[in-house]
């Protein structure tokens, strides 16, 4: 698989990443976990992406893969779900969030830890952005970021203070595409595209991906009317191969998926008129207010 240099960093990260949530909120055993922790190693990825509010998901990767630590990046996030309120952020929720993901992850560093989903207001406390730079010039974490979306996302990546950003983009959700990637980019982060397929919104029913699903009746492009495997196939790689993107990070529960997505990955950008036209399709009928998903 394709390797991208991850912004200023220098760390090598394939383009397809596995998102972890599902590890902690669905894959419920952790035989199941293992499998599917296992089989995206085997298959190529390099970076796996999870969060200290993932249930138990650290806890499933230390235990899966604590063996071949050497063969990926590890991406985790701290804040959400732990102190959903702003003034729950103090300094000290870092560290503290760090050392418990450290023993539950089973190593003594992490490559990225991100500020997870925070509000603008605490972006804006100089006490909890001293404690992560603290926590990256003492080694526990090789780079630090922030996860999120829309006028805090563009807040963070002009700090001057974050490697990186991980970010919504997809094909029901372009607006870091025009508005945040140049900032990331002149600052030399490297981005991480979460939510990069839209969470299969023309396929299911969850309230999860409901705002996309609106989204997509309005857009009505002309491939999700098609083979739903080859619809997700033009989804991702849209996706993958933005301009401006290092890694896109996929979660799933069947471990037959990660091969299907690295197939897909691996066959390519889109055709660059597929491209345009579902970014001029965006551009034509997008509200004001489609905003960045969280």
């Amino acid at each position: 698989m394709e390797k991208r240099t991850f912004g200023r960093s220098g760390l090598q990260v394939t383009t397809l990443g596995l998102g972890a949530a599902e590890v902690g909120y669905r894959v419920t055993s952790f035989e199941a976990s293992a499998r599917l922790l296992n089989t995206a190693l085997d298959c190529g990825i390099n970076v796996i992406d999870t969060a200290a509010g993932y249930a138990d998901s650290e806890e499933k990767i230390g235990r899966a893969l604590a063996h071949r630590r050497g063969e990926f990046h590890l991406f985790t996030k701290c804040g959400r779900f732990a102190a959903p309120q702003v003034a729950d952020w103090p300094a000290s929720l870092v560290e503290r969030s760090l050392e418990t993901s450290l023993r539950r992850l089973r190593t003594d560093h992490v490559d990225l830890l991100l500020l997870h989903s925070c509000p603008l207001a605490v972006l804006k406390n100089a006490e909890l952005i001293a404690a992560m730079v603290r926590a990256r010039e003492t080694g526990k974490t090789r780079l630090v970021g922030y996860s999120g979306d829309s006028n805090a996302a563009l807040y963070a990546a002009g700090m001057g203070v974050f490697d990186a950003l991980e970010i919504s983009v997809n094909i029901a959700d372009q607006e870091a595409i025009d508005r945040i990637f140049p900032e990331a980019a002149a600052r030399g982060m490297g981005v991480i595209a979460k939510r990069p397929v839209a969470n299969a919104a023309w396929l299911n029913d969850e309230g999860y991906g409901a705002t996309y699903r609106e989204r997509l009746k309005k857009l009505r492009f002309d491939f999700l009317a098609s083979d739903p495997a080859k619809a997700v196939d033009i989804a991702l790689r849209f996706a993958v191969h933005t301009p401006g993107v290092h890694v896109a990070i996929v979660g799933t529960t069947k471990p037959e998926r990660i091969a299907q997505n690295v197939s897909a990955v691996e066959s390519g950008p889109l055709d660059p008129a597929r491209y345009e036209a579902i970014r001029e399709r965006w551009r034509a009928v997008a509200k004001p207010d489609w905003a960045g998903q969280g």
